[in-house]
């Protein structure tokens, strides 16, 4: 508690304060804008923490997180297009009900919903975070590299319908994060001998090539520079009241439960939890056939289940040091260029800061429910930002983020090197999770695996006979093959 209140004091001073309230509202702003994201925001503002204090640079970068989140909603309802894969499931209801006249009650169920997932989720975070950490400490290195297998492996075996697409995206962020100086032997992997090259791909780099520099190509190229007109009709008022919190319970609490799990697991995200939780409110419900007609318990589901995958995903990345989102890889990269290590000894050895994680969460949550709530009334402006001017601040905040990292034009190169790599795989229809996992998780993969040999004298055995090990293992296999089993089972039977 004395941490807690420490990390609320710090985040409390002035400069902190309102560089995370207004990081939370950039992050909800281009969370609104569909082919934007919070994400996209993280990228570009990371350069520009590097000479920030890391209290001041996590306000910033875990508000944008929770502000892209949350906003996301605003575009699924008032036009039928989500913001992000957040809240591709709301555009089922949610839109309906705008058409309907509903406007008002469909983005107070989504502010609500956004708000309640976020906090619930959070304060389960905190105080479990330290209990999981603790549990990690008694696990060696065969289990750590086990673990990070496993993280890559259920992200590839999610890679939109294909294992063979997720597997090549993973492998190429396994090839980036080799290339550099060989830990053990000293010796240049991947450089061509380019000294640019012997100390690794900047991670910075990567994200501002891969990340923004190709959604802003492919989103040119695929016309994505005009939105439907936005209702402005019926957005005065609240909307809902306890009633409607009391009504849709059953809902609330099903769909937190599949927004902490899914959050939790290696990788997945809200974009999946979302559709999840909208599958199963289907389900519990006694008029399932309304369901795509404008009904509340679809936006309810949906906004909470995605909102409450924040602190889902914030378990893993902390006590474990496997992010649980693509967002949370962004923010371990962060931790990395700060010179910090997210893992077991994390919340240890940085109390305040981890502490400090789970507040900038708590109150950016609390300040996005309420700027939202006196808003609202104005959500369809933020549909007519001009693309061309938002795709030209993007290209010139990617590259001067690109160059401060290492004063050099050759990260320049590499931003538009990774660009054209990012648009190959938008092309092919290759994952772009996998890759960021993979690169960044490399290393540690490569270390662990060491490590364990080395302690095994030789042994690669252990990796096999220690149970939780093999448990992970187990888990890798079935990620892989789980898919193409399950195809070949239903051939099978469809033409027995």
């Amino acid at each position: 508690m004395a941490d807690y209140l420490s990390a609320l004091g710090v985040l409390l001073q002035p400069i902190n304060f309102i560089m995370m309230y207004l990081c939370s509202l950039i992050g909800a702003v281009l969370g609104a804008i569909p082919g934007l994201s919070g994400g996209l925001g993280i990228t570009l503002i990371l350069p520009m923490t590097f000479a920030m204090s890391t209290e001041l640079s996590f306000s910033m970068l875990v508000g944008m997180y929770v502000g892209g989140v949350s906003g996301s909603f605003i575009a699924a309802v008032l036009v039928g297009i989500p913001g992000s894969a957040a809240s591709i499931a709301t555009c089922y209801d949610g839109y309906p009900m705008t058409k309907k006249g509903q406007a008002a009650k469909a983005l107070s169920i989504g502010i609500t919903g956004s708000f309640l997932g976020t906090l619930v989720s959070i304060l389960v975070a905190t105080l479990c975070s330290t209990y999981i950490a603790n549990v990690a400490l008694l696990l060696g290195p065969w289990e750590y590299f086990s673990l990070c297998l496993m993280a890559i492996t259920m992200v590839v075996g999610l890679s939109n319908g294909s294992v063979f697409k997720g597997m090549i995206a993973a492998f190429l962020g396994l090839w980036f994060s080799s290339v550099g100086t060989d830990m053990v032997t000293n010796q240049m992997r991947f450089t061509f001998d380019n000294y640019n090259l012997f100390g690794g791909i900047n991670v910075v780099c990567l994200l501002m090539g891969t990340f923004a520099l190709q959604q802003v190509a492919t989103g040119y190229a695929k016309g994505q520079q005009e939105m439907p007109k936005a209702s402005e009709e019926g957005l005065s008022g609240l909307g809902i009241g306890f009633r409607d919190l009391a009504e849709n319970g059953k809902v609330i609490l099903s769909s937190l439960l599949i927004g902490l799990w899914i959050g939790f697991l290696p990788g997945m995200g809200s974009g999946i939890s979302n559709i999840i939780a909208y599958g199963q409110a289907k389900k519990m419900s006694k008029h399932p056939e309304l369901f795509g007609t404008g009904v509340e318990e679809g936006v309810w589901a949906t906004e909470v289940a995605n909102n409450a995958g924040v602190g889902g995903a914030i378990i893993p990345m902390l006590s474990l040091g496997i992010p649980g989102d693509a967002t949370t890889v962004l923010l371990m990269s962060a931790m990395t260029i700060h010179g910090l290590q997210p893992g077991p000894m994390f919340i240890r050895t940085n109390p305040v800061l981890a502490n400090l994680i789970f507040a900038t969460v708590l109150l950016s949550a609390i300040l996005v429910f309420v700027t939202e709530l006196f808003t609202k009334k104005w959500f369809p402006l933020l549909l007519k930002a001009p693309y061309h001017y938002l795709y030209s601040a993007i290209l010139v905040v990617a590259f001067m983020g690109a160059f401060s990292s290492t004063t050099s034009m050759f990260s320049v190169y590499l931003v538009l090197f990774f660009g054209l790599v990012g648009i190959i795989m938008d092309y092919f229809g290759l994952p772009m999770t996998p890759l960021m996992l993979a690169f960044i998780l490399g290393g540690k993969i490569e270390s662990y695996f060491r490590m364990g040999v080395s302690y095994g004298k030789g042994d690669y055995s252990l990796f096999f006979t220690r149970p939780i090990s093999l448990v992970f293992i187990a888990v890798t296999v079935y990620s892989l093959f789980g898919p193409m089993l399950r195809k070949l089972w239903r051939a099978r039977r469809r033409t027995a």
